[in-house]
């Protein structure tokens, strides 16, 4: 088998992996660049591969940075399986048509308005072509070893990321290549831990938090206090959220947090995400992938009030009491979060919390670091609202969790590969991986190919 890193290399986005054997190649992930702007133009550039050629696609999981790629991959030509666990297929079908359908609408919001270096602006891929790619997922059971391609097989085991998140192990047959996918935690309040690493001769491990370790104080008590100290102000509280995993992250929280008083159980709480809204219904179908009972499961489905229609949206940006907003996307890159961060950033009472890691190069990292000023919709946007991050509600596994997980393996791989992340926290694994396991271990390069 031959392997080429196709993205997820020096970044925590766009992951692809092509693999290659003597009878089939399939494509490992097939993510969206995002962040820095010569990330993201990537994904405007041609494949070095022809899509036509792939015999399937094998998802690790539902999140755009991982599986956003799929509807412009179809349109030029792919034609195969995409195989994926159940939980992982049912995100896909509200995430990538949802993505074409933002994509068009920025791209329709920018040529009315003018602030585009092109003309016209035009989207990456529309929703119709999302709805496309839908037709040709293909779910598949956990931990059963399946059919991918001729000669290749897969086996897919829980990561504790989201909802579907997979370990992926492929073989030939003779050889084994496992991907950790993105890792979730072990003590994560939702989702369960991720399954045990089994015996590989390679093992490619994601390193978002490769150099750093997560806070062991209660994320509960910092959130808490965030929203009753912006409360008391007269403030709102607008959070950045993945419509998948952090949004229901936050919904349980806000639940446990009204029912132990730690917030005003009167605290209007607001999620403004139809994705999210449909996300978070999955989590009734999919309960053998989270820790949460049935009354929990009840109880997070009805922590907020949800806002479906773009008008509703407004109206929560022209009422300045105390609430608590939760709105798609994460990173503040797109969706409605963006005229929410325009509504209030520059009334001092007000705060923006992020919940987890901000990717180089997105508005959330611009923001955490302290910019007075980000661009939204090509227009300066002045930044007086108190900026927080709870980096402790974060879904990826710490340095820690990922070198435990690493080193339940009795016998050390012939190779390891980091990737998935930020140049710093990848080196910063690779050392901790060489040092204390003593495994040969490479941060790959993007395009590199190498033999397995």
């Amino acid at each position: 088998m031959r392997i080429q890193f196709l993205g997820g290399t020096g970044t925590v986005t766009g992951s692809k992996y092509l693999l290659a054997s003597e009878h089939a190649s399939i494509l490992l992930d097939c993510g969206l660049f995002q962040g820095y702007k010569q990330l993201r133009l990537r994904n405007w550039a041609p494949l070095p591969f022809d899509p036509a050629q792939l015999d399937a696609v094998v998802l690790t999981h539902a999140h755009l940075d991982h599986s956003g790629y799929l509807p412009l991959l179809v349109k030029e030509g792919f034609r195969g399986r995409i195989l994926c666990t159940e939980a992982t297929a049912d995100l896909c079908r509200i995430l990538l048509p949802d993505s074409g359908h933002l994509q068009e609408e920025d791209a329709a919001f920018a040529n009315r308005h003018g602030y585009s270096q092109h003309s016209p602006a035009l989207p990456l891929y529309t929703e119709e072509d999302a709805r496309a790619c839908l037709r040709q997922f293909a779910p598949v059971p956990f931990d059963t070893h399946v059919p991918v391609a001729p000669g290749l097989g897969a086996k897919f085991s829980r990561a504790g990321h989201i909802l579907g998140a997979a370990i992926v192990a492929i073989d030939d047959g003779s050889r084994r290549i496992t991907f950790s996918g993105d890792l979730g935690r072990s003590d994560d309040p939702v989702m369960v831990a991720p399954a045990p690493l089994e015996a590989s001769d390679y093992v490619v491990v994601e390193s978002t938090y490769g150099d750093r370790l997560h806070e062991r104080s209660d994320p509960l008590l910092e959130l808490g206090a965030v929203i009753r100290d912006t409360a008391a102000r007269g403030g709102v509280v607008v959070i950045p959220a993945f419509a998948v995993g952090r949004a229901q992250n936050l919904l349980y929280a806000m639940h446990q947090l009204k029912q132990s008083g730690a917030i005003p159980a009167y605290l209007p709480v607001f999620l403004d995400s139809p994705m999210a809204r449909d996300a978070t219904a999955i989590y009734r179908k999919h309960r053998q992938d989270h820790r949460l009972s049935g009354e929990q499961c009840e109880a997070m489905c009805h922590a907020a009030t949800i806002i479906n229609t773009v008008e509703e949206s407004k109206e929560l940006d022209r009422r300045q009491s105390p609430k608590v907003i939760i709105s798609a996307s994460g990173m503040a890159t797109g969706g409605r979060v963006l005229h929410h961060i325009k509504a209030f950033a520059d009334d001092h009472r007000n705060t923006i919390l992020f919940a987890g890691y901000q990717a180089g190069g997105t508005r959330g990292a611009a923001l955490v670091g302290g910019a007075d000023t980000v661009r939204i919709h090509g227009q300066p946007v002045r930044i007086r609202a108190q900026v927080a991050c709870v980096d402790n509600l974060s879904a990826h596994a710490d340095s820690d969790d990922i070198m435990a997980w690493l080193g339940a393996l009795g016998k050390a791989p012939r190779r390891t590969f980091v990737t998935h992340g930020e140049p710093a926290a990848s080196e910063a694994l690779r050392s901790r991986i060489k040092h204390e396991l003593k495994w040969d271990c490479l941060v790959p390069e993007h395009l590199q190919e190498l033999r397995l």
